[in-house]
């Protein structure tokens, strides 16, 4: 007599709605996750970013990279498909990229931080300049003075 086991599996979360969900790269998700507040009171906070990478496909282990930038800093999280801390996973808008991984994001952000601080540093100096008269003192009286 051979005896069938059988195995029921009890998770928190709807693993097959996750394994369903078509999230690529490129995409702009929004990801609500439990914070613990207090013992045993959650609170649902929102990440909206962009999606860098997603790896490991639909296995157990699969996770997936969202950036965000706040206060002209960029925030990246990392959030596992199948953890019970996340609570909804919204797809906010769908874009069409040619890489699996969107990891040079990193350095255009930086390049149009740079570019940016470029043009105000710019803008300030001729406001400076205009603000304070300049006299124009004859070369003779230079020439003086420098001997």
């Amino acid at each position: 007599m051979a005896i069938k086991a059988t195995t029921k599996i009890v998770t928190p979360i709807n693993a097959e709605a996750r394994k369903k969900l078509d999230i690529h790269t490129g995409d702009l998700v929004r990801v609500w996750q439990k914070i613990e507040e207090d013992k045993g009171k959650f609170r649902l906070q929102a990440f909206e970013g962009l999606v860098l990478a997603h790896k490991h496909g639909s296995e157990a282990g699969a996770t997936f990279t969202v950036r965000k930038v706040i206060d002209g800093i960029g925030v990246e999280r990392i959030f596992p498909l199948y953890s019970p801390m996340i609570d909804e996973i919204e797809l906010v808008r769908r874009s069409k990229v040619r890489r699996a991984k969107l990891y040079f994001v990193r350095e255009q952000a930086a390049k149009e931080i740079r570019r940016k601080m470029r043009r105000v540093m710019d803008a300030k100096y001729p406001e400076e300049e205009t603000a304070t008269p300049v006299t124009e003192t004859p070369k003779e009286d230079v020439v003086a003075e420098v001997k």
